[in-house]
Parts: structure tokens; C-alpha cells; sequence
């Protein structure tokens, strides 16, 4: 064995006497809350069945923690099967004990140390030689623990009912020595002392008639807890299932907005891009009057085009030499070239058909563009 193997095994067998006193505390604690009828109903509280003879009468008393309250009244002597006559189904089941008087036992209270709490029963076996005039084998023993009396010491009782007066009160109560599970002693005070004295082989132990229907109650409640826990987790999946299928559809109208929003950015951005290139050319309308403006009488436009920046002018003029240095001077355009050469009409009227470029200044650039040049040029076209 290892050196902390060891060291646990101390420490363990430290605190878990510690641990069970607690936990008795605690539930002691939390079982004083219930009235004692409450504790009985619930079967939470200690009970028992005290049987005391008292003249000819064989009193019966339900002790249920402190508190005893007699249940019946028996002509003594009697049989054993009687008690079913005069108690109800759950009283007939509790442990029965027989009382017995102070004086055939011997009492001897004892100091020992505290480790000696779990395993009192032992310890007091090897005192008997000591404190009684009996050994082990000729007396039945019980100990009556009576509480601490430091963190080191602990006091207890030991009571003995020599082996002869067992076998005495067995002779004397007949079928009874076989009915009852234990032998307790009344007090000085009247009252049991929660003590054993029958011996082990000898306990009669009370069984449970309905042991059987408790048992299947508590395998039905397993199987309706399993049903019940099957159930929530079905539900739970049915929920987790819907909320995934929630989650899909948001997710697919998240797409289709996003789309939505991607195609409509796109409109938005053509639309501002168009707006941009339109905003940096002079607009149509002033693009007409500035021709009006600078072309001679007598030229007639057939075509005006727009692409991109290139101005495009198709048509006839008695003048069409003229119309390069004529529109050269506008403010909106820049670079007028004759494209071509010149074709006559063959029509009265001396017309000669032209093709006209130029490039459209923007809109920034005409406003920086000299007074004077647009002066000159409609100086020029007006004589």
C-alpha cells in the first residue's frame, strides 16, 4: 500500500463517521417539521408495537418516535393470532416488542472514546466480563447510546438480560416468544429504552403482506417516470425539429432579402452611375439651342446623335465649309471636325450635305471656358 493510499483511507475513515452523523442530523432536522401523525402516514417516523401484560390484561400501544398511544386491550393470557382482532391491517404489520420490567436486566453506563461509536455493539461485547458477572455467551446484550461527552468521549449504556430469565419469559409467554421481534425494557420514567435484548436468531421478523403490490406500484412508477422522460424527449426533438425548420425558412427569406437588397444596390448604383454620366455632359436642351445659336440660315440638321461624349451632326447647309471655325467657338463642345468630304444635294438651292464631329466638354469644364471665346464666336456668325 502506497503512502497516499494510506493517507486516504485515514482521512475516509475520519470523515465518514462525521458524514453519516450529519446526514442523520439533517434528516432528524428536516423530519421535525412534520407533525408525528404526518411522519406515520407518510411511514417517514420509527414505529413499533409495544406488548406489556399488566395483571390479566395484555396491553397493546403503537409508538410512533416519542409519542405512544394504545391501540387495544387483550384478555391475558391469549394466542398471538388475537391481534389481528383488535388491529387494523397497518398497526398488525409493525414490529412487535414485549416490555419487561426494570429489574431483570443489569445497567451499566460506560465512557468510551468516540471511534468507538461505529462499532459499539462489538466493543461493548468485550465489557461484559468486566461489568457483569456473566460472560458473552450467557447473557443477550443490547447498548443504549446516551450521546457525547467531549469531541473525544462518547457515553453509552450496556444492557444484559441473562440467558435464564430470557428462557423464563419465553415459558411464560408461550406463542408470544415466537410473534414478537424484540425485547425492550421500561425505564425508571415509565418509558422503553429503545433497546433490543432478543437474540439475533431468535427475531421475528414481521413481514410486509402487501409487499408485493408496493413492489409492482414501484416498478409501474419506473415505467411511467421512463414513459414520461420518453416523452419529454420526444418533445423536446419535435421542438428542436420545428425550430430547425423555422431557422431554414428565415434563413431562406434572409437569402432572398439579401438578394433582393444585392439587386436593388445594383439599380441604385446603375441609376446613380447613369445620373453621373449624364451630369457630366450638357444636357440635350442645351445642346439644341447652342446650334440654334451658331448654325447659319439656311443649314438643316437630318441627325443629331449622342454617344457618349461624341456629338454627331448629319445634314445640309449653303454654308458647310463654314460650319467647322462657325461651331469651333462653342463652349460646349470642343475639337469640331468636318468627317468626310462635302457631297452637293443636286437640288435647287445650292446645298451641300455634311457630317460634323465633336467632342462634348463636361459640364465642370464649360463653366471655365473664357466669356470672351463665346463673344468672339457670335461675333463671327453675326456681321
Amino acid at each position: 500500500m502506497t503512502a497516499w493510499q494510506d493517507g486516504f483511507r485515514q482521512v475516509a475513515g475520519q470523515v465518514a463517521p462525521r458524514a453519516g452523523h450529519f446526514l442523520r442530523w439533517w434528516r432528524g432536522s428536516l423530519l421535525a417539521w412534520l407533525p408525528l401523525r404526518w411522519q406515520w402516514a407518510l411511514g417517514w417516523a420509527p414505529a413499533r408495537l409495544l406488548l406489556q401484560v399488566k395483571g390479566d390484561v395484555l396491553l397493546l400501544t403503537r409508538e410512533v418516535g416519542s409519542q405512544r398511544i394504545e391501540a387495544g386491550r387483550l384478555p391475558w393470557p391469549c394466542e398471538a393470532t388475537a391481534l389481528s382482532q383488535v388491529l387494523e391491517p397497518r398497526v398488525h404489520r409493525l414490529p412487535r416488542f414485549w416490555l419487561i420490567a426494570a429489574d431483570q436486566v443489569l445497567r451499566r453506563t460506560l465512557r468510551l472514546p468516540s471511534t468507538a461509536a461505529e462499532r459499539l455493539h462489538d466493543v461493548m461485547a468485550y465489557e461484559i466480563d468486566r461489568q457483569t458477572p456473566f460472560t458473552a455467551e450467557q447473557v443477550s446484550f443490547d447498548v443504549r447510546p446516551l450521546g457525547l461527552v467531549s469531541p473525544e468521549q462518547l457515553e453509552a449504556e450496556l444492557v444484559v438480560l441473562p440467558r435464564v430469565r430470557l428462557e423464563q419469559w419465553q415459558q411464560s409467554v408461550g406463542s408470544w416468544a415466537d410473534a414478537v421481534g424484540g425485547i425492550d425494557v421500561l425505564g425508571e420514567d415509565g418509558s422503553p429504552l429503545q433497546v433490543n435484548l432478543m437474540p439475533m436468531a431468535q427475531r421475528q421478523r414481521t413481514g410486509n403482506p402487501q409487499l408485493r403490490v408496493e413492489l409492482l406500484l414501484a416498478c409501474a412508477a419506473v415505467v411511467m417516470l421512463l414513459l414520461a422522460g420518453s416523452q419529454l424527449l420526444d418533445n423536446r426533438e419535435q421542438a428542436a425539429d420545428a425550430l430547425r425548420g423555422d431557422v431554414e425558412r428565415s434563413a431562406r427569406n434572409a437569402r432572398g432579402v439579401a438578394d433582393e437588397r444585392a439587386q436593388l444596390q445594383a439599380l441604385v448604383d446603375g441609376a446613380a452611375f447613369l445620373d453621373q454620366q449624364r451630369a457630366q455632359r450638357p444636357a440635350m436642351l442645351s445642346l439644341w439651342n447652342e446650334l440654334s445659336r451658331l448654325l447659319p440660315d439656311g443649314t438643316y440638321l437630318e441627325k443629331m446623335g449622342v454617344e457618349g461624349n461624341q456629338l454627331q451632326l448629319i445634314g445640309l447647309s449653303r454654308e458647310a465649309n463654314q460650319l467647322v471655325p462657325l461651331l469651333q467657338g462653342s463652349a460646349l463642345w470642343q475639337r469640331v471636325n468636318l468627317t468626310g468630304v462635302l457631297q452637293a444635294d443636286g437640288s435647287a438651292g445650292g446645298r451641300d450635305r455634311f457630317t460634323l464631329t465633336a467632342e462634348l466638354r463636361p459640364v465642370a469644364a464649360v463653366a471655365t471656358v473664357p466669356a470672351k471665346e463665346a463673344a468672339d464666336a457670335d461675333a463671327t456668325h453675326r456681321p
